[in-house]
């Protein structure tokens, strides 16, 4: 089960996630456990592994403004640095990318499994 302090442990920025939230911490939780599940992850991987620079960039943009909005930094930082080389069209190592990604997001899910 989540909890602020699990994900403060996690490096979110709790306290920008909840003022979004109009500081209702059971409908900020509820967003981050949908965020955990939210199929862009899988989108974002089926981006990197075709190489399509263009679908890498809305995958990771989609993802970006999802996890910013919630103040998920630890996912949020690398999905804006996979973002941002996407938008320039750069020649970037997106699997490695992705793959810290999917660790962190994995981190994450086992937060919220845990009893």
């Amino acid at each position: 089960m989540l909890t602020v302090n699990k994900l403060k442990t996690f490096g979110a920025d709790v306290e920008s996630g909840l003022a979004r939230c109009m500081n209702n911490e059971a409908f900020y939780l509820k967003m981050v456990n949908m965020a955990a599940e939210d199929a862009g992850f899988e989108r974002l991987k089926a981006a990197v592994e075709s190489k399509e620079i263009p679908r890498i960039f809305e995958a990771a943009h989609a993802l970006k403004g999802m996890l910013g909005n919630l103040a998920l930094t630890p996912l949020f930082q690398p999905a804006s640095e996979m973002t941002e080389l996407a938008r320039t069209g750069s020649d970037a190592d997106y699997a490695s990318l992705c793959d810290g990604i999917f660790d962190r997001l994995r981190e994450l899910q086992a937060l919220r499994d845990e009893s």
